[in-house]
């Protein structure tokens, strides 16, 4: 699906930006890069800023107008920072994302059209266009990198393409011992840590053992809500090592005084 989108620049006057573009194109899953008359291209300022995109570069199509860039489109967003003379149909990033995957996956060629830096799309340009997008940026300071702005609408694509697919929009973090932290603790474990966590309470002189009042009772049922797994149980068991570790030094303290 992604396959059949991409992403347009025109006129770009600065490779940095191309390269830029490239990076954020490749993070989001897309692949296709035109450019259309490139002030500067290939460059190496532009192989730096894409940080490992290489290959986006490298498959890059150039040409020399906007029409040769959207052969075969039969869906074209171009971007628009500016007010326009003729209104036309607008659409916001979130917008532009779900009508590109939605176009894509009825295996539509879409083409998300970018302008130059200084001045973005001629009017001209944008009437080739079936919707203009627009990014709700502060309008004390609506100026956005082109890089950026590729950014935005290649990460809205994204979004869009992992609900079309069913797919987690937000990714746990794992941890290291996450085999450990996902298994729950065994009964024996318990057992374990049970008798280690009274003894250590007689340690510190919390639990007396002619008078234990119900205490390990209701800590097993506490514990017992809680779903212990194995890596939450080991670091329950280095406290209390610690903690007796703790008492008996503060013991023999005592004793030498």
């Amino acid at each position: 699906m992604l396959q059949n989108i991409r992403v347009v620049l025109v006129g770009t006057s600065h490779p940095g930006n191309i390269g830029g573009a490239a990076r954020a194109i490749k993070t989001m899953g897309l692949s296709r890069l035109y450019l259309v008359q490139p002030e500067e291209f290939p460059s190496s300022v532009a192989v730096a800023r894409a940080s490992g995109a290489t290959d986006i570069l490298d498959n890059a199509t150039v040409v020399e107008t906007l029409e040769e860039a959207l052969v075969g489109c039969s869906l074209v967003l171009g971007t628009s920072a500016r007010d326009r003379r003729i209104p036309w149909p607008l659409l916001d990033p979130r917008e532009c994302g779900q009508r590109s995957v939605e176009h894509a996956a009825g295996e539509g060629e879409v083409a998300i059209v970018f302008g130059r830096e200084y001045a973005g799309l001629t009017n001209e340009e944008l009437q080739r266009c079936q919707f203009h997008v627009h990014i709700p940026s502060d309008p004390q300071f609506g100026s956005l990198n082109l890089a950026a702005a590729v950014q935005v609408l290649a990460y809205e694509v994204r979004m869009s393409w992992l609900a079309a697919e069913g797919m987690p929009r937000k990714m746990e973090k794992l941890e290291t011992t996450a085999m450990l932290n996902a298994q729950p603790a065994t009964m024996d474990e318990l057992e374990l840590y049970y008798a280690h966590l009274e003894q250590t309470l007689i340690d510190i002189g919390f639990l007396d053992p002619q008078k234990p009042r119900h205490l390990m009772a209701r800590l097993r049922k506490l514990y017992g809500r809680s779903g212990i797994s194995k890596l939450e149980m080991n670091i329950l068991r280095g406290i209390l090592t610690e903690t007796q570790k703790v008492a008996r030094d503060a013991a023999d303290k005592r004793g030498d005084d």
